[in-house]
């Protein structure tokens, strides 16, 4: 049983942090803007309450799902995860370019945008029937720290990571979706 739990602890720490990435990658490319500390804070703050509210709504989802359909709803999960997995590593080699304004409703846009694949990694997690807690607390915290991280290695080195960061952050989350099919 305790193995179980740590087990569980590991597998959602890893994920929390792979939907993390997204977040990472972006803010280091918006941490050449040369932000003040407080403004990062803000941000950080702000992207750790989206990557709470989105899984919860997708967990919500993902229960419904999960009672009303069984055992298929834990495949569905799982290939959710590995596409997510596999748009993230498509991402990171586009080159568009996600500086957006942080000020006033584009900061919340931008919080928005950021935390939109933690919706579908909470839906995934809701049809296996997760600890719903643990799992928006961590990723929450590893979203809010990753973003406060890139935007303050972005203020001292040029952004060596970003595309990097988000092809780990979708392999970790095709793998978890394999994991699930299996």
């Amino acid at each position: 049983m305790i193995s179980y739990i740590i087990g569980e602890w590991l597998t959602i720490s890893l994920m929390a942090i792979a939907v993390g990435m997204d977040a990472f990658s972006v803010s280091l490319g918006m941490g050449m803007l040369n932000l003040r500390l407080r403004k990062i804070a803000i941000i950080g703050i702000l992207i750790g309450i989206f990557h709470i509210i989105m899984p919860f709504f997708g967990i919500l989802l993902g229960n419904i799902l999960s009672q009303r359909f069984g055992s298929f709803a834990i495949y569905v999960g799982g290939i959710l995860l590995i596409v997510l997995g596999i748009q993230m590593f498509i991402h990171s080699f586009s080159k568009e370019n996600n500086t957006y304004l942080v000020r006033g409703a584009g900061l919340f846009i931008f919080a928005f945008t950021v935390s939109l694949d933690s919706f579908s990694v909470g839906l995934s997690l809701g049809m296996f029937g997760v600890r719903t807690i643990v799992a928006l607390l961590l990723f929450g915290l590893a979203s809010m720290v990753l973003t406060w991280l890139g935007f303050l290695l972005a203020r001292k080195a040029s952004s060596l990571l970003g595309s990097y960061s988000e092809v780990l952050g979708g392999s970790i989350l095709c793998a978890f979706g394999i994991q699930l099919l299996l």
